[in-house]
């Protein structure tokens, strides 16, 4: 399985039936109930009998190993220990096969060895590693895709609703700057003043926003494994975006407006 031996020794040839008892701790384990010492060479009695005749008893450690998160991809790793087969000899097991080539092509190539070697002994729940992965993440990645699609129905939102609320706001100024151009202002002058203008209401909404996305990291993050919540890319492509449909729709009325004739502005007046 490609886990990591820290300390001490992996089980071999030595550890059967009759032997000594030996057990082997994770590196939480070994960091939980022996903080600042060698765990190797200790005695823990884990609750598990070798035999059914037989009463539980300590356990040698003989290794410390990395940890795995045999819970959940997005829990932290918990305490675990490992006991030899051949001490332990439960009425099932699951078994690991790795190869190079493609993986349920060896699905009756076990299942034939299997067989030879004890015929009422059933294979069953084979499944590749990543059809195990895929059943573990199964319930995040249905809470992230529903996040992504809220999202990006969010953003289309967001986009129309602003341009919209913007435009409204440019426009309800037409006549205000209808007098301004009447009075000698230049097109260029009024257009500037009104991007400058939504540009200061659109740099307090992204400030606003991206404090809120910060905030909101910590949700992202507990559905996530591997993936870091903080992407500098999406929270700059979403700001850019934003600030763009704003700025267009503080330009496009404005430059409307600049076409309006002055005199019929200050008629309305």
């Amino acid at each position: 399985m490609g886990t990591r031996v820290i300390a001490g020794r992996d089980f071999d040839d030595r550890d059967k039936h009759g032997s000594t008892p030996v057990i082997i701790i994770s590196e939480t384990f070994a960091r939980q109930h022996f903080p600042n010492e060698d765990p190797l060479g200790k005695r823990i009695k884990p609750g598990i009998s070798t035999y059914e005749d037989e009463e539980s008893t300590f356990r040698e450690v003989i290794g410390v190993v990395g940890n795995v998160r045999n819970r959940s991809l997005n829990a932290e790793p918990r305490p675990a220990y490992y006991l030899p087969q051949t001490q332990l000899p439960f009425n099932q097991m699951a078994s690991v096969v790795k190869t190079t080539g493609e993986p349920h092509s060896l699905i009756s190539v076990v299942t034939k060895q299997v067989s030879e070697m004890d015929q009422d002994v059933p294979v069953f729940s084979v499944k590749t590693m990543a059809e195990h992965l895929s059943t573990s993440v199964a319930g995040p990645r249905f809470s992230t895709t529903l996040l992504a699609i809220f999202a990006a129905v969010a953003l289309v939102l967001t986009v129309v609703g602003l341009y919209g609320v913007m435009s409204y706001s440019v426009a309800q100024r037409t006549n205000e700057i209808g007098i301004r151009l009447a009075l000698g202002a230049q097109s260029r002058d009024v257009l500037l003043m009104i991007i400058k203008q939504g540009g200061a209401l659109i740099l307090l909404g992204l400030v606003i926003g991206l404090g809120g996305a910060y905030l909101a990291m910590k949700l992202i993050e507990s559905l996530l494994f591997g993936v870091k919540a903080k992407d500098p890319f999406t929270f700059a492509a979403v700001a850019v975006l934003l600030a763009i449909v704003a700025l267009l729709a503080c330009y496009i009325p404005a430059l409307r407006a600049t076409k309006v004739d002055p005199m019929n502005a200050l008629r309305c007046e």
